[in-house]
């Protein structure tokens, strides 16, 4: 088995975000109420939009594939880092540090993918409104949902199985507070540039592929709402399409700054990690629940359903 060569090795420790003992109490505080309102957005999205018939289209259909996508996301780093902001002994198994790996690249992976596929959503609704019905249709919707998660899963496969035959040197100490593979490959002995060339690659491919087919969505959309003449109609494109380029954004950029950048342990670095992995999936339903008014009207209506009960 491909693990056996990490046998001598039980378990890393992570030096996580700060050694000291009140500002981990903090710590802690702040990222359980980061988490439990993250699972609680995500959560009541899924729900707003399974229970509200008014958001059975295509748009939310990948929204609700999002907010679920995010609550997984949310769930690989941060109950982790919430036990060993309370534990002395703060360590992970190397089975287990191998598993924040494959499902960080997973969740990432999965989540650009699906981020494209909601970009040419918008752009099937604003420059071709007429055919949008014909062209979004459930078998569209479906290939294009499922084909994000197994692409982040054939993503995520091609990074983590060359790594498991590496060799780790003396010091398992990780300066951080998750595994990923950026940390990981500090403490291997092995020669990593074949592990490194290919996640550059694939990051990359997966990266600047999805970045492309979202900017091109978006100049086609941008250059078909500077042609409406109603006022009201280029308001509510630019409203429907704001949450997502947000989202966009945020998660883009947290990533580059994550994967591209080298390697250092540094406060700006953990910070960078952050915001990728813990303050964008709680954003995501906050952004479209604030800025969406079809949202924030399933919202009361669901409320208003259940309160009656």
């Amino acid at each position: 088995m491909a693990l056996e060569n990490h046998s001598t090795i039980n378990e890393f420790i992570l030096l996580g975000l700060s050694a000291e003992p009140r500002i981990q109490a903090l710590l802690f505080v702040l990222f359980l109420q980061i988490y439990l309102l993250t699972v609680t957005g995500n959560l009541m999205m899924l729900l707003v939009i399974r229970a509200d018939p008014h958001l059975h289209t295509p748009m939310y259909f990948f929204l609700s594939h999002l907010s679920f996508l995010d609550l997984c996301f949310s769930s690989v780093t941060v109950p982790k880092l919430l036990e060993n902001l309370l534990s002395q002994k703060k360590t992970i198994s190397v089975k287990g540090c191998l598993a924040q790996v494959f499902f960080l690249f997973e969740s990432g992976s999965t989540e650009v993918c699906l981020l494209a596929a909601m970009a040419y959503d918008r752009f099937a609704a604003i420059c071709h409104p007429l055919l949008y019905g014909q062209v979004m249709n459930s078998l569209l919707c479906q290939g294009l949902a499922w084909g994000s998660w197994g692409l982040g899963f054939l993503n995520a496969l091609l990074n983590i199985l060359p790594a498991l035959n590496l060799d780790f040197c003396g010091d398992y100490t990780i300066a951080h507070y998750s595994c990923d593979l950026p940390s990981l490959f500090t403490l291997f002995c092995s020669d990593i540039s074949p592990n490194f060339t290919l996640m550059l690659c694939s990051n990359l491919l997966y990266g600047i592929g999805t970045s492309f087919l979202i900017f091109y969505s978006y100049i086609r959309i941008v250059s078909t709402i500077l042609r409406m003449t109603s006022s009201s109609g280029r308001s509510k494109a630019f409203s429907t399409c704001s949450s997502h380029l947000t989202i966009v954004l945020l998660l883009y950029g947290s990533a580059f700054l994550r994967y591209f950048l080298p390697v250092s342990g540094s406060p700006l670095e953990l910070i960078f990690s952050v915001q990728y992995s813990v303050v964008t999936p709680l954003v995501n339903p906050l952004i479209y629940s604030l800025k969406n008014n079809e949202v924030k009207a399933a919202v009361k209506r669901t409320l208003k359903k259940y309160l009656q009960y």
